[in-house]
């Protein structure tokens, strides 16, 4: 085959290259069910010929919202390519009202959905949307179900019209619209052409160190996201078996029945594989405890390519035996690989699971840079703890004046759907700004020091506006100040100055004894006070974004003692230096 300059090239690709027999399985019913590379093409060609049937053009745009991935999932997006329409992913978690909104936005025409509980959220916008039909991947009664389109393409006697719409898909032709989060507002309709993906997936693959044709992946990071769905292709095109996971639930027991050799996972899935290990060790006694917590600790002080010298790794060989192996067993035996992205992983992680022989290759990017920038690769010394890897080929990386990291490539998409104003104020001379604050050591590597803006991400991917959620509780009389934490911890957390002139006021009134600020803010009363003021502002915001713990500093924040600028705007840096403990406390006990 030619060379691939399109997302549709890649199963073509595939079926000539590996021709897997197992090129997609899903579970049904308690059973795993697989398509090989030759029917994963038929299907698509049928899906491409039923959709011309029912009169889609090109630049259409066809939305798909799945809440978990399957087979289905890939064949309707090539199949929907291949007709020079446009796939639009909506996540399924999102409200009524943003599904609208990107419906219409897009101009979405049909929207394929994969259960009943999205069908109810999508049925009670649908009036306000320009949809021609909704499509089911689960069979509901009295919908219609995707296997529609499929029987609509079986007579192939228009396949010459489908050759013809996929001549003419050129790669600099928009493919898909992927929506970012609409935390600070409505969603960005960000548009990436067939070139941003296929570059970044075959600039990417130079860092992944498959056995093509015989590795095996689980996945289950929701594939609307950019990051699931550019590895997806990269699997294809390195003729790796795809498997998808049931749900988060039941990934332990997917990972044993599969036995993946990669797989790849935000860091809070990542944390929750190293809690229950770690709970696990907890419950064990005696020499075996002793055993299990020498060996996590020695992990804890990983440090690459034997840097920590003869001594180190002799110690490290025998706790892979008597323990790590057991942590291999445990994720399915076969891991080799696993792959980080969408929030900062901590270190403690990467150093752990590095050790135990399963290393935790981190990476960075956003939807706008298709999405890889640059990713850790244990080959040829690639792989620095701490740092998001070295940049990947053929992507540029300029730190500004300022520190934040831009980026220029054939990966940086084509701007925002229908927002010039929007493109324009992240993008200079084809450098899109980041956002985020970095630097690039003297090997290369790329380290994320800060971010531009106060936007953060949670271990999980998502994103929290502390701003917006500080405005709301600051509205609260007990509260004076608060500052929102949590960047790439599993949960956002607060730290809050509390207004004591108003609290003296209150503890008075309830015949609490008011000695000092220090002791008050210990008083059990006051806490679950405290709380409920926050569980009232938390309703305002959706689970990822509300503040799960809080801790209450004892001393005012001021100017003088460095809390505040001299506009009383508070200095985030210096404030979690100065409760680096409460903050502890917080995250670690």
């Amino acid at each position: 085959m030619n060379k691939i300059t399109r997302l549709f090239d890649f199963p073509y690709y595939q079926l000539e290259k590996f021709n897997l027999e197992k090129a997609f399985t899903t579970k049904y019913n308690g059973e795993w069910q697989s398509i090989s590379s030759k029917e994963y093409v038929e299907k698509i060609n049928a899906v491409s010929r039923g959709l011309l049937r029912l009169g889609v053009k090109p630049n259409d745009k066809i939305a798909v919202i799945s809440s978990t991935n399957r087979t289905e999932w890939n064949i309707l997006d090539i199949g929907v390519l291949q007709t020079g329409a446009q796939n639009v992913p909506i996540y399924p978690t999102i409200c009524a009202e943003d599904y609208e909104y990107i419906l219409n936005h897009s101009e979405s025409i049909y929207c394929f959905v994969s259960d009943k509980e999205v069908l109810e959220k999508l049925n009670a916008i649908k009036e306000n949307t320009k949809l021609k039909g909704i499509y089911t991947f689960d069979d509901i009664s009295g919908e219609n179900n995707w296997k529609a389109i499929l029987k609509l393409g079986e007579d192939d006697s228009n396949q010459n019209e489908v050759e013809s719409r996929k001549t003419s898909v050129k790669e600099e032709d928009l493919a898909t619209l992927i929506y970012t989060s609409g935390t600070t507002g409505k969603p960005k309709g960000v548009m990436l052409s067939h070139s941003n993906l296929v570059s970044n997936v075959l600039d990417s693959e130079k860092r992944v160190p498959f056995s093509k044709g015989k590795s095996k992946a689980l996945s289950f990071l929701p594939v609307c996201h950019v990051f699931e769905r550019m590895i997806l292709y990269l699997y294809q095109y390195c003729g790796v078996e795809i498997y998808f996971a049931e749900s988060i639930e039941k990934m332990s027991d997917n990972l044993k029945e599969v036995k993946p050799t990669v797989m790849t996972a935000v860091p809070r899935l990542y944390e929750k594989v190293y809690d229950k290990i770690i709970a696990k060790g907890a419950d064990l006694s005696g020499i075996k405890k002793l055993l299990f917590f020498w060996a996590v600790n020695l992990g804890l002080k990983f440090e690459p390519y034997g840097k920590n010298g003869w001594w180190y790794e002799t110690q490290l060989k025998l706790a892979r035996k008597l323990i790590f192996s057991k942590w291999q067993e445990g994720l399915g035996g076969n891991l080799e690989l696993m792959v980080s992205g969408s929030a900062a992983l901590q270190q403690r992680l990467t150093r752990v699971f590095a050790a135990a022989g399963l290393p935790i290759m981190e990476g960075y990017g956003l939807t706008e840079t298709s999405p890889v920038i640059s990713v850790n690769d244990m080959r040829n010394g690639g792989f620095k703890v701490g740092t998001v890897g070295r940049i990947i080929d053929n992507v540029e990386i300029k730190i500004a004046e300022d520190g934040e990291i831009l980026c220029k490539g054939p990966n940086v998409m084509m701007g925002y759907y229908k927002d010039p104003e929007k493109t324009a104020e992240v993008m200079t001379d084809n450098y899109f700004h980041t956002g985020d604050i970095g630097e690039i050591d003297s090997d290369g590597f790329l380290k994320i020091t800060d971010r531009k803006k106060e936007m953060f991400k949670t271990s999980g991917g998502k994103y929290v506006a502390p701003a917006l959620l500080e405005n709301q509780f600051k509205q609260s009389r007990f509260i004076e100040q608060i500052m929102v934490i949590g960047e790439g911890e599993k949960m956002p957390a607060a730290l809050v100055q509390l207004n004591f002139e108003f609290v003296k006021e209150w503890a008075k009134r309830h015949d609490i004894d008011y000695q000092s600020n220090e002791k008050i803010i210990t008083n059990s009363n006051l806490i679950e006070r405290i709380q409920e003021e926050i569980d009232d502002a938390n309703s305002n915001f959706g689970k990822w974004e509300q503040i799960k713990m809080f801790e209450i500093t004892p001393d005012i924040w001021s100017i003088d003692a460095g809390h505040l600028t001299p506009t009383m705007k508070m200095r985030r840096k210096v404030i979690k230096e100065i409760y680096s403990n409460l903050i502890e406390k917080i995250y670690r006990n």
